[in-house]
C-alpha cells in the first residue's frame, strides 16, 4: 500500500493538520486501521493522533482518496472530534479497557 499526500492544511486553532491522500493498493480496499496506521508512519504521528473520515474507492480501481485529520495528541483528537468518529478509529479503547479491567 502506497499513500501520496495531495493536499495538507494546518488548522492552529483545532491544534490538527487536515490531510487529503490518495492510496495505491494491490487487493480490496484497506481497512481504516491500516490506513491510520500507514498513514501514521508517514506523517510520523502516533496512530492514536490520527482519525480517518472518509475513504472512497471507485468501483474496480486500485486507488483510493481519502482524508484525515491529524492532531497533536490524542487528548485533542477526543476533545474535538465526535464519538463516533473515535469508536471508528478505535481511539481511546485502550483506555476504557484498562478502566474496566482496573475495577
Amino acid at each position: 500500500m502506497e499513500i501520496e499526500i495531495l493536499e495538507q492544511e494546518d488548522n492552529p486553532l483545532l491544534h490538527r493538520t487536515e490531510v487529503k491522500f490518495e492510496i495505491e493498493h494491490e487487493d480490496a480496499t484497506p481497512s481504516r486501521l491500516s490506513v491510520r496506521d500507514s498513514l501514521a508512519a508517514k506523517l510520523d504521528k502516533d496512530s492514536e493522533e490520527v482519525v480517518i473520515h472518509e475513504l472512497d474507492t471507485k468501483f474496480g480501481m486500485r486507488k483510493t482518496v481519502g482524508r484525515a485529520k491529524t492532531y497533536e495528541s490524542p487528548e485533542d483528537a477526543a476533545e474535538v472530534e465526535h464519538e463516533h468518529m473515535l469508536d471508528r478509529n478505535k481511539i481511546g479503547a485502550e483506555e476504557e479497557a484498562d478502566a474496566e479491567e482496573a475495577e
